[in-house]
């Protein structure tokens, strides 16, 4: 037997995954073509040239050394390049010493969590969240503490924040753009939150971590500002990897971003290099270190996103439901017509439309349509979302 509670968490796993698994029973039975999946975050464009040429420059070049073990924290001249990147961005003194390169965003919660965690702290989580935070959280012997957004807006609520920061707790996880609403939290709304952790600090004369999760911090649309944590918080930590900007989800490389302000921040960074190499990480993909390090100023093409959010976007309130308009990522999180998610998910596979619900988020009532998809699938979905908004009378 395995254990019992990875056995209780296989209860509660990903809706995405279910959800796309029934897409595979579905484009079995009716074809691809007329199959509308929009459940998994799985970036459709190819990455950019200048990745593709970099991986064979660099494959073809036969550097020594490329394919052994270097630091824990990755290649020396790596982090070099993405803490100048970082440091012009946000003007504080970010060096390579602050960077530790990771499997992935996923990668760098975990060994950031291995390491400021003591059993029983306490992380706050927003929700909707990506529901995959929880058991990072557990795998470290913390408790999550969910705090639901502003129901009109997603941004984080501060008086729900307030009233749910104890002395337990260690750590805020943010993740802007969201997914999976799409929304950017504001530049005031954050200003409120250092100002709430501030005074929570103080009285409980305690260290509060925010964690930003920024996988899809270079997805954003209609010239919107992307406030930077690192500015506004002195305790920040940021995680990022590129599978989104640069969508290679299945290569795994991503970074973690020490703010120099922390207190102890060398003793922080130590802690993070020992929980990378103890946690079995080891190291980041050694290739792939490289690869970004060449194309670290790449990104996908951010217009194709816009116009496949547009489109769907007009879909949905066209035809009845209520939904906020994404400023970043790839996602939309429109209010499902019936309280039960689930339910309406369910009657949408009628018409082979394959969402996931809200449910799957910590957040109920709504479903999330994932548009990183290609654009024949969008357009083709019209009638058959027509169709389910009919079957509740929206129309």
């Amino acid at each position: 037997m395995i254990s019992k509670q990875i056995q209780d968490n296989l209860g509660r796993s990903s809706w995405i995954r279910s959800m796309f698994e029934e897409g595979e029973r579905l484009r079995q039975k009716y074809g691809t073509e007329n199959v509308f999946d929009f459940t998994l975050g799985n970036p459709d464009p190819e990455p950019p040239i200048a990745v593709k040429q970099a991986l064979k420059d660099i494959v073809a070049s036969d550097i020594p050394g490329i394919h052994k073990y270097m630091s824990n924290a990755g290649f020396d001249d790596v982090r070099e390049a993405i803490a100048y990147r970082l440091e012009r961005e946000t003007n504080i003194p970010i060096s390579k010493d602050h960077i530790i390169m990771t499997c992935g965003a996923a990668g760098g919660l975990n060994i950031v969590l291995k390491t400021i965690l003591d059993p029983g702290n306490e992380v706050i989580v927003i929700a909707p969240y990506f529901v995959e935070y929880l058991f990072y959280i557990d795998n470290h012997g913390g408790v999550p503490v969910i705090v639901e957004a502003d129901p009109c807006t997603f941004q984080p609520d501060i008086n729900a924040l307030e009233e749910n920061i104890t002395k337990d707790t260690k750590a805020i996880i943010l993740n802007s753009p969201n997914n999976p609403t799409g929304v950017v939290y504001s530049k005031e709304i954050l200003d409120e939150l250092n100002d709430l952790i501030t005074k929570k600090e103080q009285e409980f004369n305690t260290q509060i971590y925010i964690l930003s999760d920024e996988p899809y911090r270079q997805l954003i649309y209609d010239d919107i500002d992307l406030p930077n944590i690192l500015d506004i918080f002195n305790n920040s930590v940021v995680v990022n990897s590129f599978s989104k900007s640069l969508a290679l989800p299945g290569e795994r490389i991503g970074y973690v971003a020490v703010n120099p302000n922390i207190d102890d921040v060398e003793l922080l960074v130590d802690g993070l290099i020992f929980s990378n190499r103890t946690l079995g990480y080891v190291n980041a993909p050694a290739l792939f270190q490289k690869v970004i390090a060449k194309s670290l100023y790449s990104q996908v093409d951010i217009d194709e996103y816009r116009i496949k959010r547009d489109i769907l976007y007009d879909y949905f309130c066209d035809f009845g439901f209520e939904c906020i308009k994404p400023q970043g990522a790839f996602y939309l999180f429109p209010k499902a017509p019936i309280a039960d998610d689930i339910e309406f998910i369910n009657t949408a596979t009628k018409y082979n439309l394959l969402f996931v619900p809200g449910t799957g988020f910590g957040y109920p009532g709504h479903f999330r349509v994932s548009y990183c998809t290609n654009l024949d699938t969008i357009k083709g979905a019209r009638n058959a979302i027509k169709s389910l908004a009919q079957d509740y009378n929206l129309l």
